[in-house]
């Protein structure tokens, strides 16, 4: 009986890696050890990357994707009217945990100067697309980038900070945090 070979995709190797790259760095973030767990030899990495710098780029390229296109490109939420779209955004990051990986990206760009380019750039990404939706609201100048800054702050740092509460106790957050930040102050 012949055995199978396990096929492992781009995407495989990337969700392996990461997991490694938010607890112990990019740095240790290794072939060999991404194909003993994932069950296959080192050879079938180079099917999909030309060697490790290849690797963790394509891996920044999917959290970019996964972790930010996944909204600001998403017609169905650019279609929403600003309130609901900021509600839409603040649901998608709790439910889908999109934030998980920033504080890893960060600290890895820390180290990186492309790496630190390419992350300022998916923040520039995720500031525009908010700072739309409060503009649209009417705000302008300073209070239009504090609302946006705060927000975008919030939505990064939120289970950095409170890693103990529940989806249930942080959804329950929402309604009061939007009202808060689309509210005019008079």
């Amino acid at each position: 009986m012949s055995q199978v070979k396990k096929k492992v995709s781009q995407s495989d190797w990337i969700e392996a890696a990461l997991p490694v790259l938010q607890k112990e760095g990019a740095e240790s973030v290794r072939i060999d050890d991404l194909a003993r767990r994932l069950g296959v030899s080192k050879s079938g990495f180079y099917w999909h990357f030309e060697n490790r710098r290849d690797f963790l780029m394509h891996l920044l390229d999917y959290w970019t994707h996964e972790y930010t296109e996944v909204i600001s490109g998403n017609p169905e939420v650019q279609r929403l009217e600003p309130v609901e779209r900021l509600l839409r955004i603040m649901e998608m990051v709790l439910e889908n945990d999109l934030t998980e990986y920033d504080l890893s990206m960060r600290a890895w760009a820390a180290r990186d100067p492309e790496v630190a380019r390419r992350v300022a750039r998916v923040y520039r990404v995720r500031l525009d697309f908010l700072r739309q939706a409060f503009a649209e609201l009417g705000f302008e100048g300073e209070e239009l980038e504090m609302r946006t800054r705060t927000f975008v702050c919030y939505l990064s740092w939120e289970r950095t900070m409170f890693p103990r509460d529940s989806k249930k106790e942080l959804r329950a957050l929402i309604p009061a945090r939007l009202a808060l930040l689309t509210r005019t102050c008079s």
